[in-house]
């Protein structure tokens, strides 16, 4: 049974990060017909942002914002601005803002790939229009898939995070935060009862968000294959130091991957140099600068290891 004192520490800890990082979570109002699929009134979509840098930036989801080029951020001290979307990230379910106006100081970012199972988060937003709500909970798992569509390119977000603080229709792009107030993950999706999802913050995502402020968009490579994470021979694991590599499952008939002569059952081992043992990895190279390079595959076929020279194209999302 929890003592007095576990439930104040628990308590400060929540009521921290909710001091912290009420002020800069905004509520999102965006004109219906260019927003997206969380709840709103009055022709609106609702959701919610995180304010990132001094200058008005703030972070959202894709999904929040859809088509729209505006909208208006309200914050916690009544105060408002109206903003525009500088960019829109479908694949990644990532968008960025900028207020016109004056913001609150910046949230910290923080490092989603430290979160273990079991630690406290916090979520902070604006469910429902409803400007500084907070809930906590745990880490319920890490490292799932959150499957995501652009036009016709697909993509899998890897690594998001699972959790069990209650999220409601206009928590989606708000903060998610591990006790030290530091940013780890935006909540994208109310998977069901119990059950909610974020993005994670982590090395990938803040490239995106850095060509999302940079370019407007975020532009990838696209090797066309299918891949899932399967073991490595033991002679391999020995020889490489790790246990996994990733199952080639389908090779897309005249991309990039097939004409340089990968096959389905093919098991990578590297890529670019780089060992290669989940999805992530692979998605981790396919930024712009990778678009129409040589890049060097390794795979185990048949038994033996066998090097392809791959040119990755760049990825039509639409």
């Amino acid at each position: 049974m929890e003592s007095e004192s576990d439930l104040d520490a628990y308590s400060k800890i929540v009521s921290g990060v909710a001091a912290e990082l009420t002020p800069k979570v905004a509520s999102l109002r965006v004109p219906q017909g260019g927003g997206g699929r969380d709840g709103g009134r009055g022709g609106e979509s609702l959701g919610s942002a995180v304010v990132f840098t001094g200058d008005g930036f703030l972070l959202t989801n894709a999904h929040v914002v859809g088509k729209a080029q505006s909208g208006t951020a309200l914050f916690s001290d009544g105060t408002s601005a109206a903003f525009t979307v500088v960019g829109s990230d479908p694949l990644s379910d990532l968008a960025v803002v900028r207020a016109g106006g004056p913001t609150p100081p910046p949230a910290e970012l923080g490092e989603a790939d430290r979160l273990v199972v079991g630690q406290l988060v916090v979520a902070v937003g604006s469910p429902l229009g409803l400007a500084g709500s907070v809930t906590a909970g745990v880490v319920s798992a890490v490292g799932r898939s959150l499957p995501t569509r652009s036009g016709a390119a697909a993509r899998l977000v890897e690594d998001v995070i699972q959790t069990d603080a209650a999220l409601n229709p206009g928590n989606s792009g708000g903060a998610l935060a591990d006790a030290r107030s530091r940013v780890v993950g935006i909540n994208t999706a109310v998977a069901g009862i119990g059950l909610g999802l974020a993005v994670p913050v982590n090395a990938t995502t803040r490239r995106i968000i850095s060509a999302l402020m940079r370019d407007g968009r975020v532009r990838r490579a696209y090797l066309g294959i299918v891949s899932v994470p399967a073991p490595l021979p033991a002679a391999l694991q020995e020889r490489f130091g790790r246990r996994s590599g990733l199952r080639v499952a389908e090779v897309v008939a005249g991309g990039p991957a097939g004409r340089a002569g990968l096959r389905a059952g093919d098991l990578l081992v590297s890529a670019g140099g780089r060992p290669v043992q989940k999805a992530q990895d692979l998605q981790g190279l396919m930024f712009s600068e990778a678009i129409g390079q040589p890049l060097a595959i390794t795979v185990m076929r048949n038994g033996a290891l066998v090097d392809v020279i791959a040119e990755p194209s760049e990825l039509i999302a639409a």
